[in-house]
């Protein structure tokens, strides 16, 4: 299969990974579809084909619903990572019909709008004690004292986990988000191998405890989840539980942290902002599209497609470049400009089909929450040094904010 000649494309160059949008213009201007050999991936980067191929049901987070590695043509991963495909495989994510459209339809008996609304104002109520204590300190890292304890908290509140087993939940989730970067090193998949195994039998004690002892949180609606006596397995319990966490605030965390560090660059936008509140809920919108938490999601092509031209076999797999589709000339007017009053925006950072994320409504909660509580306490943020960016491009994110309140 040829490649096309030297792509822009380069997920381990910091360079690449700290500004990708260049490179993604070119490659739209250069075509529809492009076969990159490092990571025998096919790469789609305008809006219109990632958004159609999101929602054709000719590709698929797996393929194992209907083919065995061998007769896909991939090899099975090695037995060594068994612990984590274990996991992995039984999420909502990585499955399809109709294992998928059962185990949503019994998810969303459980992770109910009704659920997730009621857990508004404890959101709010932590967001403001979280950027209370940052303003008491005159600052601070936005990512360690806000960005991340506010989402691990609150899913953790809503799972039911126990304050005592808080504190490993960012480890295990970043630890098993590891794997989802491109080509991840034998380090990267021993970690997350590791965190799998731990983050499990933790899982499998607190389900063990709520079958005796039922209580109003995630868990136990899990467990009470039924339909037609079709019940969770399980192993679909623990896996739907990790998912719920690592979905549930790695973007979340990228999301608040990339897009502060995005305000700070754009003053003017901050300060129409701080001057109208009521901007927030579009702010956050343009602020996703902007600097798209989930930069790539992967599809397995199941049955042979066709993209401007260029046929893509069965058992090939595209990247859908969802950072790309986020700034399309086609799609989105003036799309490099940060615009937190764009109001025409259909931005795909949340996904779209059958695999639209399904914690998107929590997520806006929590990001509006911590929002609106730094813009009314901390009105005199400003970034204290340059960041240091991560080196991941999945997932992008920084080591760390550091801010000032003068």
């Amino acid at each position: 299969m040829a490649a096309d000649s030297d792509l822009p494309f380069d997920p381990w160059d910091p360079a690449f990974v700290a500004d990708p949008y260049p490179a993604y213009a070119e490659l739209r201007a250069r075509g529809r579809v492009h076969y990159f050999e490092p990571s025998d991936q096919w790469l789609v980067p305008h809006h219109a084909d990632v958004s159609a191929l999101l929602r054709d049901r000719r590709l698929g987070r797996t393929y194992l619903h209907r083919f065995t590695h061998e007769e896909f043509g991939r090899t099975p991963p090695p037995p060594e990572h068994e612990p984590f495909h274990v996991l992995n495989d039984h999420g909502l994510l990585e499955l399809e019909p109709p294992d998928h459209t059962r185990i949503r339809r019994l998810v969303s008996k459980a992770f109910t709008p009704r659920t997730v609304e009621r857990m508004r104002p404890y959101v709010h109520r932590l967001a403001n004690d979280l950027v209370a204590s940052l303003v008491e300190a005159g600052g601070g890292d936005l990512l360690t004292d806000v960005a991340e304890p506010l989402p691990v908290a609150v899913i953790a509140e809503m799972l039911g986990i126990p304050e005592a087993d808080r504190g490993l939940l960012r480890p295990w989730s970043a630890d098993i988000c590891g794997m989802y970067e491109l080509n991840p090193s034998k380090e990267a998949a021993a970690k997350a191998v590791r965190a799998s195994v731990e983050f499990s039998a933790c899982l499998r004690e607190l389900i063990a405890q709520r079958r005796k002892d039922p209580g109003d949180d995630l868990i136990s609606g899990l467990i009470a989840a039924h339909d037609q006596d079709d019940r969770l397995t399980e192993q679909e319990m623990i896996s739907t539980a990790v998912l719920l966490l690592n979905a549930g605030h790695e973007a979340t965390v990228n999301a608040t942290v990339n897009g502060w560090w995005a305000l700070f660059r754009n003053p003017g936008q901050l300060d129409a902002l701080r001057a109208d509140h009521s901007l927030v809920p579009t702010a956050i919108e343009e602020l996703m599209r902007y600097e798209t938490p989930h930069q790539l999601f992967e599809r397995w092509v199941l049955d042979e497609i066709e993209i401007g031209g260029t046929t893509i076999p069965r058992g090939a797999e595209v990247a859908l470049l969802f950072g790309s589709a986020n700034r399309d000339p086609a799609v989105f007017t003036d799309p490099e400009r940060l615009d937190l009053a764009r109001r025409d925006n259909p931005h795909i950072s949340f996904g779209a089909g059958i695999h639209y994320c399904i914690g998107a409504p929590l997520a806006r909660i929590e990001l509006e929450a911590s929002m609106r509580a730094l813009l009314e306490q901390a009105p005199t943020l400003d970034l204290a040094e340059e960041p240091r960016r991560k080196p991941t491009f999945v997932m992008p994110g920084l080591e760390g904010l550091s801010v000032v309140v003068r």
